[in-house]
């Protein structure tokens, strides 16, 4: 069976929008975004967020999404806005990501980023400091993967990068149609822009998340 490429449980707004503006990203607003939480509200409501600490939570659709999240991911790929908002030279190799001791990923991690750094170990999750095109990044997720998929865990410059470079296999896009920003970093000013290349089914939720369903044709 292929190593695929997937994009997984991804947020936008409805204009297109994804959290991590860098421009707008710090430690105090690790988003970039006024109110970007509310984007993965969908996904924090059901019984299986892996944060959740009180019983409860929604079933169905969302819920789903939610436990397929890290189903047969063997490694991930993320641009470094998404590991942090430090910017340049690594001035301070102390700041180890948003996520505290035991990182959600449980994979080795790639952090794709022009000033490497070494590699170090959280709990199950090594990450990778890494440079190179989309191509060569994800090779060497691949060999880490030993055979299971890569997940491309963005932000959205990231993703665009991949989708560029015709290497993302399938992707699952959460789309709040509620929420418009109307600036910061864009992964589309349509999904059907890329129907060229995927098909695409959309699936509304009762959450009111409309999930968008890509694979390569």
């Amino acid at each position: 069976m292929a190593q695929l490429l997937r994009v997984q449980n991804f947020n936008v707004s409805g204009d297109g929008y994804g959290a991590g503006a860098a421009e707008e990203q710090s430690l105090e607003n690790p988003f970039g975004l006024p109110n970007a939480s509310d984007l993965f509200s969908w996904a924090g409501a059901t019984a299986s967020w892996p944060m959740r600490t009180d019983p409860g939570g929604s079933r169905g659709l969302d819920d789903y999404f939610t436990r397929d999240f890290a189903r047969n991911i063997g490694a991930e790929i993320m641009g470094r806005n998404k590991f942090g908002p430090l910017r340049g030279p690594w001035e301070n190799e102390e700041w180890r990501g948003w996520w505290g001791k035991e990182p959600p990923f449980h994979t080795p991690v790639f952090v794709m980023t022009h000033h490497k750094r070494p590699s170090f170990t959280l709990s199950d999750t090594t990450f990778h400091f890494v440079g190179g095109d989309p191509a060569e990044v994800l090779a060497q997720a691949r060999e880490a993967a030993r055979g299971k998929d890569v997940r491309l865990g963005g932000g959205v410059t990231t993703i665009r990068q991949f989708l560029d470079a015709d290497l993302v296999d399938t992707m699952h896009v959460a789309v709040s149609p509620q929420i418009r920003y109307g600036s910061g970093v864009r992964l589309w000013e349509s999904p059907d822009e890329l129907r060229d290349r995927f098909h695409l089914e959309v699936v509304p939720s009762s959450s009111g998340v409309m999930h968008h369903l890509f694979w390569r044709r």
